[in-house]
């Protein structure tokens, strides 16, 4: 079949040069411009966004000089952006009365966006041990995803793709840690939201955190009400002891109470400020003299209350 030749048209050089330069230029990461109301958070975000003094700071910085760092978005199938990286910056964004916000928009697999969320978050300079936990295992569970393991049990396993190592013994080098305390880490994951909260606070030491963590969650809210009830936490002996317990299938709330009541003597501390007591002193007595000095005094209060 004959064409016409005014019908049939080729494109010329430049126009497929500009068609390709157009295609090349599309996939290239730029920073754009998104509105906030747009940006959802990511899903299971293990980092705390608070309204701290270093928000505070974020937030006056930002009305200064506006956003200087972009966020890093990924586009969601529903036309909005799910935030990566930038959850700090969004929150002060809002509290500053800014509506959008610069951004670098990523295609990027679940995985992959969730190890750059991870590295990005543990640049902070103060991080919770909950934050960490989940942070840890979340880009753990993804590092072995990526390399085509299943997950359960699978921490030990080495994977191929990391010549020889084992997953957790890279995201420990990655990260600065051994994977001992990686493991630890992760163990804090276990434990019920009040007691990890606890962990948080420093009420409970992290190694006693990570030796709880292996109680059976029933056990763990037994053990919380004892602790609400006596004001008192486990130390680290005293957790290995409820840990032993638990492994053995003894630990009941007698077992717990019992634990609980043995070595209260030794974990009482008590401090006394120099400035409260050294008025009571020669100017030449040392701590040591003061001590014993206070050391007698109790013992004969003691025996006069006995007497």
């Amino acid at each position: 079949m004959k064409h016409n030749g005014e019908s049939l048209k080729l494109a010329s050089y430049e126009d497929l040069f500009k068609n390709e330069e157009t295609r090349l230029e599309e996939q290239q990461e730029r920073v754009q411009m998104i509105a906030i109301a747009e940006m959802d958070d990511f899903p299971n975000h293990p980092f705390h966004v608070c309204n701290d003094e270093k928000m505070q700071d974020t937030i006056e910085s930002i009305q200064a000089n506006g956003v200087l760092v972009p966020a890093i978005v990924r586009p969601k199938e529903n036309g909005r952006y799910e935030i990566v990286s930038g959850h700090r910056r969004r929150h002060a964004c809002m509290a500053a009365g800014i509506a959008e916000m610069p951004a670098i928009v990523r295609k990027m697999t679940d995985d992959e966006a969730i190890i750059i969320m991870v590295d990005s978050n543990l640049q902070r300079e103060t991080i919770l041990p909950s934050e960490k936990a989940f942070a840890y295992k979340m880009k753990l569970d993804a590092m072995k995803r990526q390399a085509g393991r299943p997950l359960k049990n699978n921490c030990g396993q080495v994977v191929p793709n990391y010549f020889g190592k084992k997953s957790v013994e890279v995201l420990g080098e990655q990260v600065g840690e051994s994977y001992k305390q990686i493991q630890r880490y992760i163990r804090l994951t276990e434990l019920i939201p009040d007691i990890l909260e606890m962990v948080d606070e420093k009420k409970i030491s992290f190694n006693a955190g990570v030796e709880v963590s292996h109680l059976r969650k029933e056990e763990q809210q037994q053990l919380m009400e004892l602790m609400d009830y006596g004001e008192c936490v486990p130390s680290l002996s005293q957790a290995q002891r409820l840990k032993k317990a638990s492994t053995e299938n003894r630990l009941t709330k007698e077992v717990i109470a019992e634990i609980m009541s043995e070595d209260r003597a030794a974990d009482i501390k008590l401090t006394l400020g120099g400035s409260k007591i050294k008025r009571y002193f020669p100017r030449d007595y040392t701590p040591k003299q003061m001590e014993q000095v206070i050391l007698n005094l109790l013992e004969h209060w003691s025996k006069e209350k006995q007497s």
